[in-house]
């Protein structure tokens, strides 16, 4: 799994009006599958479950560099995923297949719809990839059934699929479509801000986003249709060090709302700061190995509680015997500080009065969104859970997730850490000398800054995180001031790392990303106060051994 900041731009304009009546392609997906159903609950194995996701995409991007514009994109896209289940909710073809990588692609992904409004030609494309999806399903079911009478006794004996209520939603939307020739000027005359500044090596301005409608409709009778918009502004730049170290910064503005985007100048002001913090790291000294106390702020925090604590609370991952499992057996125990919480939120479009990403009504699976409380006062208590069920899990609370073209499996939402017990910033800092000095440190290091990171769940491998920070900072405990140093990765082991967390900041940070993993890249937002921790390791990060331009800049 990763989670990387999707590196997004869009403009404003009218509403994409031209599509079917918002009820045609439902009326026809549920046509088919009632005929597929019908068609073959004579056969020796027939579909107990069928299901059609589909997405209609508008997608923009608008890039500039150096005053230049160098990328405008628009693209329409109309896409199907099926999903083909023959057994029964208790096992089915989707049956964890042990002595093989775990693999939950049931679905037949990605299949071009035709624009037209032609229900024949609409319901041929869709026969005829179901036909083969159930042609998969049949072929899998049988080594599903196989494999299951060779191997021993499954840990977790749980059904394959959950029974859920079906649920009818259709929201009224439409898609936006958007004339980026109104934002040219305005990406232009930023981006070429970077120009003069001639150790600045790579720079860019980027407007991009998705404005999509999905469906949903199940052979169970499930039939939802919601609308889904983001765009960001990003801007990015980087350049090297002389010891040939890349030091990239970024800034980004995100929203649901392409009417609501950041003025100019707001812009403006972010790229002056980067550039002159660009221009400190690049001259700034390179970080020791180092292991003491540390500080995060808001947004590192919020990455950092995603990678170590997140991806191990998917449910779906308890069902694989591969996976590390790191809570299963820890409902009802103490994992945190008690005057800690940890929710998952999906229903909460803005915290704070900021957009965050990880909103949706409905999964990707048809079931309701649902806030979880995770951890309730230190005190490990639900998983997040898809239509997958595992032991003592048999329901779905709103987390089954996916892009097109995968499978829906457990996936993350709105991480929002949150404690009853807060200090101010500057008695986390010194708190934060304190126990530096303590441990008979000079410094202690402050993360103020990450780009993303990384965690590894399965058991084959040692379960530790990479969470990669841009702007890190000395903490003296003499009371020097800060010095900014570089070329640092925070790694560890979740456990370890939970039982060193000291303090809690009164602050709320926000990171807006993209997570990727087995079921593609989904819109996640990971919020949290300040964090003090005793104990943190940091490793030197992988540097380029090619040295910077030998020419000056043109």
């Amino acid at each position: 799994m990763y989670l990387i900041l999707f590196f997004l731009l869009i403009g404003l304009s009218q509403l994409f009006a031209q599509q079917i009546k918002s009820t045609d392609l439902i009326q026809i997906s549920e046509k088919e599958i009632n005929r597929t159903i019908n068609g073959l609950k004579d056969k020796p194995n027939p579909p107990y479950f069928i299901s059609y996701y589909i997405t209609e995409t508008q997608s923009y991007r608008l890039a500039s560099t150096n005053g230049v514009i160098d990328t405008k994109n628009h693209d329409s896209s109309r896409m199907l995923d099926i999903q083909v289940r023959v057994g029964d909710y208790k096992f089915d073809n989707t049956h964890l297949i042990r002595g093989n990588p775990l693999n939950f692609n049931s679905s037949m992904g990605r299949i071009e719809l035709p624009f037209v409004d032609d229900e024949q030609a609409i319901r041929n494309t869709m026969w005829f990839a179901t036909d083969k999806a159930y042609k998969n399903a049949i072929e899998r079911y049988e080594k599903a059934l196989t494999n299951s009478k060779v191997k021993v006794q499954e840990e977790d004996t749980s059904a394959d699929f959950s029974m859920e209520q079906p649920l009818v939603a259709l929201e009224n939307g439409q898609l936006y479509r958007l004339n980026l020739d109104n934002y040219e000027s305005m990406i232009k005359r930023l981006s070429s801000k970077f120009t003069k500044h001639k150790w600045i090596l790579n720079s860019s301005v980027s407007f991009f986003g998705n404005s999509i409608r999905k469906i949903i409709v199940t052979s169970e009778g499930t039939k939802i249709q919601t609308y889904e918009n983001y765009f960001y502004i990003f801007v990015n730049a980087s350049t090297k060090a002389d010891d040939g170290m890349s030091l990239p910064l970024y800034r980004s503005f995100y929203t649901y709302d392409p009417f609501n985007m950041p003025q100019e100048q707001e812009i403006d002001a972010e790229i002056d700061k980067l550039i002159d913090l660009l221009g400190k790291l690049r001259i700034a000294p390179y970080a020791e190995v180092y292991t003491g106390p540390a500080m995060l702020s808001g947004r590192a925090a919020g990455v950092f509680f995603h990678e170590i604590f997140g991806h191990r609370v998917e449910g779906h991952r308890e069902k694989d015997p591969n996976s590390s499992q790191t809570f299963k057996k820890s409902i009802g125990e103490k994992i945190l500080p008690d005057f800690m919480n940890i929710v998952f939120d999906p229903t909460l479009r803005k915290l704070n009065n900021t957009p965050i990403a990880g909103y949706y009504v409905y999964d990707d699976e048809g079931v309701k969104a649902q806030k979880v409380e995770v951890v309730k006062n230190g005190v490990f208590s639900d998983f997040l859970m898809s239509r997958t069920p595992i032991d003592g899990f048999s329901k779905s609370n709103g987390h089954g997730r996916k892009s097109s073209g995968y499978t829906s499996v457990t996936r993350q939402s709105n991480l929002i850490v949150q404690s009853n017990k807060t200090k101010t910033i500057e008695e986390l800092r010194e708190e934060l000398r304190r126990i530096a000095k303590e441990q008979g440190k000079d410094y202690g290091l402050f993360f103020d800054d990450v780009s993303g990171g990384f965690t590894f769940t399965s058991r084959s491998i040692p379960n530790a995180f990479n969470v990669t920070p841009l702007v890190v900072y000395k903490v003296y405990v003499d009371g020097r001031p800060d010095e900014l140093v570089r070329g640092v990765d925070l790694i560890g082991t979740p456990l370890t790392t939970f039982a060193n967390i000291i303090g809690v900041g009164n602050d709320m940070g926000i990171f807006n990303g993209i997570c990727g993993a087995e079921s593609g890249g989904v819109p996640v937002s990971a919020c949290s106060p300040s964090l003090l921790v005793s104990r943190i390791e940091v490793q030197k990060k992988l540097k380029s051994q090619a040295k910077p331009p030998i020419l000056p800049a043109p």
